[in-house]
């Protein structure tokens, strides 16, 4: 999804439809990031908490981007205004 969304700004082609499937990308990197990260601390249980192991900084990571990149609520309501748009 984010080489399509990166295709299509690159060509300059279907230019109505990129601010969907780039909110649509940046949603589901976000999403999947903060479950991997999660899933991963999980696992490695009360190690994965501490600052000695890499996951620790991985999910503080991937919530940093997560919130940066747009809460989950706005890349919602940009695809939808894109849906309905269209």
């Amino acid at each position: 999804m984010v080489y399509r969304a990166a295709s299509m700004i690159d060509d300059g082609r279907e230019i109505e439809l990129i601010p969907r499937f780039a909110s649509m990308a940046k949603y589901l990197a976000t999403k999947v990031a903060m479950r991997v990260t999660t899933e991963a601390v999980e696992i490695l249980g009360g190690h994965g908490y501490t600052k000695d192991h890499p996951v620790e900084r991985m999910m503080r990571d991937a919530k940093g981007i997560q919130i940066y990149e747009g809460p989950s609520n706005i890349q919602k309501m940009v695809i939808a205004r894109s849906l309905f748009k269209n």
